[in-house]
């Protein structure tokens, strides 16, 4: 009987290492995809849209259009790492000074603030679901690191700055241009570039369409921040 057993216990463990592999390789290949293949939408997109007809029986609109990396300003780009992530030309996926100041604040009495870089909200972005809960974040590093090593740095943030919620129902910032700017997002400035970032760590709350004073002084410590990377020549590391 201990000898069935165990043969049933080999057999299961050798069909969840299977299992394993095949869903890892699948999510390397996609992964590989999208490095050349533009994503046409997201999982945060996808979210957004089931919830919205659950909610109300009706599809929201989901505003959203690709735009590429050339089209792209070069202050709206340094606008978003200075908001979000400054090292990230320098780290692979993970910012290990971030991790520690927040376990640092964490302890000290402090909330247990996020500490995200941009790649990560890439990866749960384009591949996952909103929470929390340890499975998501477990699956977040894994796509983390297959995004960094099969990535540029320039297509992260190409990625990204094409899928981030930048409104209610708005997505990426050739979308968020035309609706809140009226114009192509290769025509805004440092200015605006500035408020668009300010408004990533929760668009739902901070409006692009009618900016509160905290916006305004988030907007004003960015454009502080771009200043204090060096400008525009801080792309040059990616």
């Amino acid at each position: 009987m201990a000898a069935k057993r165990k043969r049933r216990t080999g057999t299961l463990m050798h069909r969840v290492a299977i299992a394993m592999a095949v869903c890892m390789s699948a999510s390397a290949l996609l992964v590989g995809l999208f490095r050349w293949v533009d994503p046409p939408t997201s999982a945060f997109m996808i979210e957004h849209w089931v919830a919205g007809r659950l909610a109300s029986g009706r599809a929201p609109e989901v505003h959203h259009e690709w735009t590429d990396w050339s089209s792209i300003p070069p202050a709206v780009k340094l606008a978003v790492i200075a908001a979000e992530d400054q090292r990230f030309p320098r780290h692979r996926g993970f910012d290990a000074v971030e991790i520690r100041r927040a376990l640092q604040q964490h302890l000290e009495g402090g909330r247990l603030r996020g500490a995200s870089t941009i790649t990560q909200q890439t990866a749960k972005n384009l591949f996952l679901w909103s929470g929390r809960d340890p499975l998501r974040k477990g699956l977040e590093a894994w796509f983390t690191l297959l995004i960094e090593g099969l990535w540029s740095k320039e297509r992260i943030l190409e990625v990204y700055l094409n899928i981030a919620q930048l409104g209610p129902d708005t997505f990426g910032v050739g979308a968020a241009s035309w609706r809140y700017f009226d114009r192509p997002v290769v025509a805004l400035d440092a200015q605006d570039a500035a408020l668009i970032a300010a408004v990533l760590p929760n668009p739902n709350v901070y409006r692009l369409d009618a900016p509160s004073t905290s916006v305004r002084r988030r907007e004003a410590w960015i454009r502080g921040q771009m200043s204090r990377l060096g400008g525009i020549a801080y792309l040059n590391a990616l």
